[in-house]
């Protein structure tokens, strides 16, 4: 028996089985060659950040490419922090945007066979593996209290040196096993560190997949791998699952680059093999001419659920998503009048190094040539979908008035120039409100916002001449000439060239005309095509809305 095998089965008297039963029980995956296992390991601590829907976008893309695997481990082992419901949610909205695992954990209940994928339940998993360690020496029971560790790195403060738990500070690294072990019998809280055998003057060096070989301090650091309350801490809980779950490439963000001499370490002393890394540019935000994170607290958009109550589809945020992650991207869009991301081959060569700005303008961009792209079908149904959640007064006109509706949201969609005035399903109900009768009637309770040169009688004149001679069954082009035999008729040019030439032989113009129209029909100066507009309506109910103008102007 060596000096640790006491100490490390008193501590672990439950635990017989070792590493190398765990290597059996979990076996690599039977893959193609070259397919890629990756994950998504968030905290159920909050909402889904932007930022990591970014990490699990490139993470399952990097995964289907290569016809592998991506999988969603739920890192729990820090309860205090944990929000009941979190869990659940995050799962609800990757799959919001179709970026949801089919392995692991899945919100009420895990698929796959390398589970339980809550840490909180691979408990068992980390004891065999912190008990070999022990066995191994490289593993000790610490006994420092709070208030010790907290005079600790007020010393290493004063002397301006790397707060921790390394060389001289450790004291507790120098305990005998004899003697650590009769004071846990005794009663004495502990905590179990891992023994480093590094030197932070010494450089270790690993392959990033995005940044090429990154070259680092050692790490030097004993850190606690089993808390007070028996469950592992995230750095060691997330080599032992990456292991024995099989990850292939760790994608995580560049804030963890100066954690990986830490993991680096484990997976050696542990015999496991190092995983391949790729270590994201984060999101940022100009504040005051300064490059920040995205904060939850100061910025909504660092929450994904900010886009999804706003109505981004999710084609538009994965389309701008991937145009940080590949500079190539927005080329390829162009060139293929497409969004479809599982069309586009991703690299990581073609990633940036740096931390980007996150770019509201271009997120716009995105997300109306996306919603140009749908038919009107289909963004009726994914309207009726959204609003049922997030918009109770659009849902019901939409489900009350589906024809219509359909009509409505079809103008000018398709073709070379697209209608793009829709960035979000919250401008819908604003652009085409009008056409629902109870909707027109909020907007023109107040009055119309006709042109005030014109006359009440000039108005009424005209549109009580529209109303008789509009024909429906014109084309748009040939109507539009109607549009201006009738602007004549009423002493209006019939361009607005003319009209500039003479403006004191006309009242106006043929746009004034228009919008004469306009006004009486939406209630207000701008609309969609309104040759459309017409169509849609109708005869009765364009007649009637005349008629509500006409007496108005009375």
């Amino acid at each position: 028996m060596n000096k640790y095998e006491e100490l490390a089965n008193y501590i672990f008297p439950d635990i017989s089985e070792t590493i190398a039963d765990l290597e059996k029980r979990y076996p690599k995956r039977n893959l193609s060659s070259g397919a890629e296992v990756t994950r998504f390991a968030p905290s159920p601590t909050g909402f889904l950040h932007l930022g990591s829907l970014f990490t699990s976008l490139v993470a399952h893309k990097v995964a289907k490419d290569t016809n592998g695997v991506f999988y969603l481990r739920l890192e729990d082992t820090d309860t205090k922090r944990e929000i009941e419901g979190s869990g659940e949610e995050l799962v609800r909205q990757l799959s919001y945007f179709d970026v949801a695992p089919e392995e692991g954990y899945l919100g009420n209940h895990d698929v796959g066979d390398y589970g339980p994928y809550r840490q909180s339940e691979r408990e068992h998993i980390y004891r065999v593996c912190i008990k070999e360690l022990m066995l191994k020496g490289r593993a000790y029971p610490c006994f420092c209290s709070a208030q010790e560790l907290e005079e600790t790195r007020e010393i290493q403060e004063a002397n301006k040196e790397i707060p921790g738990y390394y060389g001289d500070y450790a004291i507790c690294r120098t305990i005998e096993p004899s003697e650590a072990l009769i004071r846990i019998k005794n009663g004495d809280p502990y905590v179990i560190r891992f023994r480093s055998m590094g030197n932070h003057n010494n450089k270790v060096v690993f392959h990033d997949e995005i940044r090429g070989d990154i070259s680092i301090a050692e790490n030097d650091m004993d850190i606690v791998i089993m808390k007070s309350d028996g469950l592992p801490t995230y750095h060691f809980a997330h080599a032992v699952d990456d292991h024995f779950m099989r990850t292939t490439t760790v994608i995580r963000g560049e804030e963890w680059i100066s954690s990986a001499p830490i993991h680096i370490e484990l997976f050696d002393t542990l015999g496991f093999a190092r995983p391949k890394y790729a270590h994201l540019p984060v999101i940022m935000k100009l504040d005051n001419g300064n490059k920040r994170k995205l904060s939850k607290r100061k910025d909504p958009e660092a929450s994904v659920s900010h886009f999804i109550e706003g109505g981004y589809p999710a084609e538009s945020l994965k389309a701008y998503l991937m145009s940080i992650a590949n500079s190539n991207f927005e080329e390829w869009t162009a060139e293929n009048h497409c969004y479809d991301l599982d069309k586009f081959t991703f690299s990581f060569d073609k990633m940036s190094l740096d931390g980007v700005l996150f770019d509201q303008d271009k997120l716009n961009f995105f997300s109306k040539e996306v919603i140009a792209l749908f038919t009107a079908e289909d963004f009726y149904d994914r309207l009726v979908k959204w609003s049922k959640d997030y918009d109770e007064v659009l849902y019901k006109h939409l489900v009350a008035n589906k024809e219509l509706s359909i009509k409505a949201l079809n103008i000018e969609r398709g073709g070379e120039k697209a209608r793009k005035d829709f960035t979000c399903y919250k401008d819908v109900y604003p652009l085409i409100g009008f056409f629902y009768n109870d909707r027109y009637a909020e907007i023109v309770k107040d009055g119309y916002p006709f042109n005030e040169k014109f006359s009440k009688e000039v108005i009424k004149d005209l549109l009580i001449d529209f109303a008789n001679s509009n024909d429906y069954t014109l084309a748009n082009d040939v109507w539009f000439n109607s549009v201006k035999e009738l602007g004549i008729r009423h002493n209006f040019a019939e361009s607005n060239k003319i009209f500039k030439q003479n403006p004191d032989t006309y009242l106006g113009h043929v746009g004034d005309v228009a919008e004469i129209i306009r006004v009486a029909l939406v209630g207000a100066k701008n609309s969609p095509n309104l040759h459309c507009v017409l169509q849609i309506l109708g005869k009765e109910e364009v007649d009637r809305r005349v008629k509500l103008v006409i007496d108005y102007l009375k």
